[in-house]
């Protein structure tokens, strides 16, 4: 059995190429071969949503899948959010706006479960918003805020 393996994927717009363990997970492949330290490794279970990436456009938790899993894929990393220069996606602004980043270890997580969200699902509504954030924990507690920052978020990106 091979114990390594070359692995393709496009990262947030850009091709790389490497060769990893075959028992690398797709986060620490983000982190330490990509330098890509925007998504958090948390409970290392998939429960707490801290390393939510979108892959081929679809939430997925990074820290349980592993790198060989995503060769040929499009991934999106929280630093895939914001404009070239550096602008701050309307999601990140509303976050910042309304106090939703708290402590910031699980907003990468928030924000890239809100973008896929909101891309899919434009009009959410409180319910649905409650319901698609519901797989992402929060350690400060603070979800009333990430709430409110994700409604802003649907309403910017309806009427930028």
């Amino acid at each position: 059995m091979a114990t390594s393996r070359t692995v393709k994927v496009r990262v947030n717009g850009v091709d790389h190429e490497a060769t990893v363990e075959a028992r690398k997970t797709l986060v620490d492949f983000l982190r330490e071969d990509l330098g890509l330290t925007g998504t958090n490794v948390g409970c290392e279970h998939g429960v707490c949503g801290a390393c939510t990436i979108l892959m081929n456009g679809e939430t997925v938790r990074s820290c349980i899948m592993l790198a060989v899993q995503a060769d040929g894929a499009e991934l999106m990393t929280v630093e895939g959010l914001a404009q070239p220069g550096g602008e701050l996606h309307p999601i990140q602004e509303s976050f910042r706006d309304k106090h939703g980043l708290q402590c910031g270890f699980c907003t990468p997580g928030f924000l890239m479960t809100t973008y896929e969200l909101l891309s899919k699902h434009p009009h959410a509504d409180e319910e649905e918003i409650k319901e698609w954030l519901s797989g992402n924990l929060c350690r400060c507690t603070g979800y009333q805020d990430i709430l409110e920052s994700v409604k802003l978020a649907a309403t910017r990106l309806r009427n930028p």
